[in-house]
């Protein structure tokens, strides 16, 4: 589910802007320490609600890295809308970099892994030999109402409709009376906060948050956009359960160390895509003759 929520959010901005925001992991990675940050702020205040906790850290990381998806657009995406593709390439590798390297240097102690607090149940439910832990089940339910939630503002708002005629065509949307930058922004802001939410069910999952997780959760997010479809929400869906599945059949039923799960996803996933460039789900495109 994570890997879907990251592959989402590379989605939606390329299906409006074009471009491949390639600091999103670190957007993710910056999600969780602000989580964590507002969940130390509730406890040093004296509240042990775990409810009041999570409350806090969902809210703050929302909000916030939403903030920040919205200042990335405004000074990075939007200013080279006009410049070749590799110039955003490369900004927003650097931009990815000193997200990274910041949340190292000038959090406290920000190089050194964080415990991030177990603030869902963690009992286990028993069927045959397999245990199915609860804050997975949590976790799984809350990541799906998250993407129900963007189906539904995708597919059924007027801001989505917004979304899906700048997609489609830029200039004639403007014609309409469309207000791009602000289409733009809006957008950086859902997938941003929805990188957020995924950098808080990381911790949760983990119990661990890490300057530099966002790079390899962002390396997969990417390729499951890719191999699910770039441009299409549900592919984006499909490929970031796609390279999970992998990863466990590597881990699980391969006849190799689980060391080498993440080469063995991989490797499948370029297969994949050299098998079918376009993705499982190709995006649907029209073209005026």
């Amino acid at each position: 589910m994570m890997y879907a929520l990251v592959a989402v959010g590379f989605t939606l901005f390329f299906g409006v802007l074009n471009v491949i925001q390639f600091s999103h992991g670190d957007v993710l990675m910056v999600g969780s320490f602000v989580g964590y940050s507002a969940i130390m702020g509730v406890l040093a205040v004296g509240i042990e609600n775990p409810y009041i906790e999570l409350a806090a850290a969902l809210v703050a990381a929302v909000g916030l890295v939403g903030l920040l998806g919205a200042v990335i657009a405004r000074l990075f995406i939007l200013p080279l809308r006009s410049s070749p593709p590799l110039n955003t390439l490369l900004i927003t590798l650097m931009l990815g970099t000193v997200l990274r390297e910041g949340v190292r240097l000038f959090f406290p102690n920000g190089s050194h892994p964080k415990r991030f607090p177990p603030l869902l149940p963690t009992e286990s439910i028993a069927i045959g030999s397999f245990d199915l832990r609860l804050d997975s089940v949590i976790l799984l339910a809350a990541g799906l109402l998250v993407i129900v939630a963007i189906h539904l503002v995708i597919n059924r708002t007027r801001l989505g409709l917004a979304i899906r005629a700048v997609a489609q065509d830029e200039e004639t949307a403007m014609t309409m009376g469309i207000n791009f930058r602000v289409v733009v922004l809006t957008t950086f802001v859902l997938g941003s906060a929805v990188a957020a939410f995924a950098g808080v069910m990381n911790g949760l999952y983990y119990n661990e948050i890490n300057f530099n997780s966002g790079l390899l959760l962002g390396v997969i997010g990417f390729a499951a956009a890719i191999v699910g479809g770039l441009g299409s929400i549900y592919g984006a869906i499909l490929g970031g359960f796609l390279f999970a599945a992998l990863q466990t059949i590597g881990a699980v039923a391969m006849p190799f160390d689980s060391a080498y799960k993440d080469v063995f996803a991989f490797a499948v996933i370029i297969a994949l895509m050299a098998w079918r460039p376009t993705g499982l789900i190709a995006e649907r495109v029209s073209e005026r003759v």
